[in-house]
């Protein structure tokens, strides 16, 4: 009889586990980008774009999943802009 799981498959979920730990408090951390914040004034982040064809979801330099409403940007690492939100720096996707 063929065991249901291997060696093999029990190590690498065990090396996978011992991943989350090391992300679980970087994305813990990231917050929403606050409008107010300095360098969000001087590249003009708003929350909400008023240019509909132009927002952070369709931006080149965003990194976070363009379906949720919040996700990550190079811009402002460590933060989470508005996936509906614009900036100076946007850029279209290629």
């Amino acid at each position: 009889m063929k065991p249901s799981i291997t060696r093999r498959r029990a190590i690498q979920s065990i090396a996978a586990l011992s991943v989350i730990p090391i992300l679980a408090p970087a994305l813990a951390t990231a917050g929403q980008l606050d409008p107010e914040n300095a360098q969000a004034k001087a590249l003009q982040y708003t929350h909400q774009s008023t240019k509909t064809e132009a927002i952070c979801g369709n931006c080149q330099l965003y990194t976070g999943n363009p379906a949720a409403e919040w996700g990550a940007c190079a811009i402002f690492p460590g933060q989470l802009v508005a996936s509906a939100g614009w900036c100076t720096a946007w850029v279209a996707k290629a």
